[in-house]
């Protein structure tokens, strides 16, 4: 009897071995590489904070490449099987005739997230103001850049001729040379400008989110050959972001900001609450990830208006919805 036990004992063991071998395999790797770390990209977070990625079956390696150049070049030399950037880059890359072009494949953003900052406390605001100002811009040829443009242009004001215009500083240190005293004016992402205001270095008085309307700000894109060697993947990783993005379009500032506080820890649980409601409140966060063709063609409008379309690319040629779509209508 005893000897029976024991082989059925051992015969559950082998084939229980193979199973938990099988199941290992089934975790799939995706290594991400995001263009900064923002309260900006909020679902990002809760897909890793709320379980949507372990739920989707992926290990997902979050690595910050800090500016746009440095996260297009880490994607193509296969550094990163996804990048989270603004979609200009994969205009940049098709224009260079790249034999594997990027694909946006999921929208994270849908509004520029940055805001304007004034060194001194300014009651009623308007946008002519700033002309003959001393302006510290964003990066040349950088989404930030661009739709600040736009946005002042659309107010009347040329940023080459009617302000002093800086955009030659990296963009890690565009807030430390503000608070350092360049500029009267600064174009900053959050929660650097709500930290600004709280400690007097300066205060926000306008949105560019809310001026230039809506645009494919950021966006997860990939090679077209990672895509169709890997399909089950990004469709796992899509179907996880677009959870995460109903998840936060469900809840509200302060729930978001107690899933995502891990991810920012020398943060406030209270600026975090702060943040996200500025930028939930004025739809910054897309509900979904599919990038339509208005957004896209709104994107080269901007390029354009700030000289930095190299050319007009169709929105079939370099961004797939096949995949949003399909994860949302299951």
């Amino acid at each position: 009897m005893k000897k029976k036990i024991s082989f059925i004992f051992l015969v559950a063991f082998l084939i229980f071995i193979p199973l938990s071998g099988c199941n290992e395999q089934q975790i799939q790797k995706l290594r991400v590489a995001e263009v900064t770390h923002s309260i900006f990209y909020a679902p990002q977070y809760v897909a890793f904070s709320e379980g949507f990625f372990e739920k989707e079956g992926l290990e997902v390696e979050l690595t910050t490449t800090w500016g746009g150049d440095k996260t297009m070049t880490t994607l193509l030399s296969d550094g990163a099987d996804i990048a989270l950037v603004g979609s200009e880059t994969t205009i940049y890359v098709h224009a260079q005739d790249a034999n594997d072009p990027v694909i946006n494949f999921a929208q994270l953003t849908q509004t520029d997230g940055t805001f304007l900052v004034s060194r001194t406390n300014i009651n009623n605001f308007s946008w002519d103001q700033l002309k003959g100002s001393t302006f510290l811009g964003q990066r040349k040829g950088g989404m930030p850049q661009m739709v600040g443009e736009f946005v002042l242009k659309n107010q009347g004001i040329d940023p080459h001729k009617d302000l002093d215009l800086i955009q030659n500083i990296e963009f890690a240190n565009i807030a430390s040379a503000f608070a350092a005293g360049t500029g009267d004016y600064v174009q900053l992402f959050e929660p650097t400008a709500s930290i600004f205001e709280q400690e007097g270095t300066g205060y926000i008085i306008a949105s560019f989110g809310k001026e230039s309307g809506y645009v494919p700000y950021t966006t997860f894109m990939a090679k077209s050959s990672f895509m169709e060697e890997n399909s089950e993947a990004i469709e796992k990783f899509t179907r996880a972001i677009y959870q995460a993005q109903q998840w936060v379009d469900s809840h509200d500032a302060a729930e978001i900001a107690q899933s995502i506080h891990t991810f920012f820890e020398d943060t406030s649980i209270e600026l975090i609450e702060t943040v996200v409601d500025r930028y939930k409140s004025q739809g910054s966060y897309a509900t979904n990830p599919i990038l339509d063709a208005t957004e896209w063609n709104n994107l080269q409008d901007i390029m354009d208006e700030a000289g930095e379309l190299p050319l007009r690319v169709d929105h079939e040629t370099l961004v797939n919805t096949d995949i949003a779509e399909k994860v949302m209508s299951k």
